[in-house]
């Protein structure tokens, strides 16, 4: 497995304060705003196709009240993603994890690769997703990284391209992180910001993770996260932390 390099600041759904999350438009507008990584969710739709959506539900950010599970790609496809964030963004579509990809190939942005199964689905969606990873992956780009909440999504992912590094996602880590990462091979963690503590950032550190904490975007925040042990800091607000970083 390649050692896993990330950088401080990733982008959180793209850029989530300034455009509709999980969009070709959020991805360009983490691009425009400094980031030189994103990260994002992805999901099936009802016939197998890896998608970029957060919910379970669509209606939130495709105003369809049905699961994605439910919903062909054909269907999803036509959503207007964006009308609920802005104006601006209205006619933006969901796009397909292929789009995607070659969006990041066209902006020359790395990529967390956040595998956000519907239930049921954990298996299914991560074989998917590196399978797609592997085929059309940029040589050009920084090999991404996967992440999820999921053990058995990730382990799926581990079994099926090993050759990927994997990062666990927690909200608070119980006393059980360390197993768990290890029986995924995971070589990062992956915390909510408001739940980490000093000593447990100080664990993982010492254990040889790569810590990412999510989601921050106080700048002050940021600077005591990194001073707390964060290798990197994922935000709404790329620019924003990025600045706070850079003083």
């Amino acid at each position: 497995m390649p050692l896993l390099t990330l950088p401080s600041v990733v982008g959180h759904r793209g850029a989530a304060s300034y455009s509709p999350e999980n969009t070709l438009a959020s991805l360009t507008e983490a691009k425009t705003r400094g980031a030189t990584w994103v990260e994002f969710d992805v999901k099936l739709s009802g016939d197998g196709v890896p998608v970029l959506m957060h919910d379970a539900s669509l209606k939130r950010t495709a105003g369809l009240d049905r699961a994605a599970a439910a919903t062909s790609w054909a269907e999803i496809a036509t959503l207007d993603a964006g009308g609920w964030f802005a104006p601006r963004f209205a006619g933006e579509r969901v796009p397909s994890f292929e789009q995607t990809i070659r969006h990041l190939a066209v902006l020359g942005l790395g990529a967390n690769v956040e595998i956000k199964p519907c239930p049921g689905r954990e298996a299914e969606t991560a074989i998917a997703t590196v399978r797609m990873l592997q085929r059309l992956w940029p040589a050009a780009l920084p090999t991404p990284v996967l992440s999820s909440f999921a053990d058995s999504a990730l382990a799926a992912a581990r079994d099926t391209a090993p050759e990927l590094s994997r990062a666990l996602l927690f909200g608070a880590t119980g006393d059980d992180w360390a197993a768990r990462a290890s029986a995924v091979g995971a070589v990062g963690i992956n915390v909510a910001a408001r739940r980490l503590t000093p000593e447990r950032a100080a664990d993982i550190r010492a254990a040889g993770y790569l810590l990412s904490v999510y989601t921050v975007n106080e700048p002050e925040a940021a600077r005591r996260l990194m001073v707390m042990g964060a290798h990197s800091i994922i935000s709404d607000a790329p620019d924003l932390v990025i600045a706070a970083l850079a003083r």
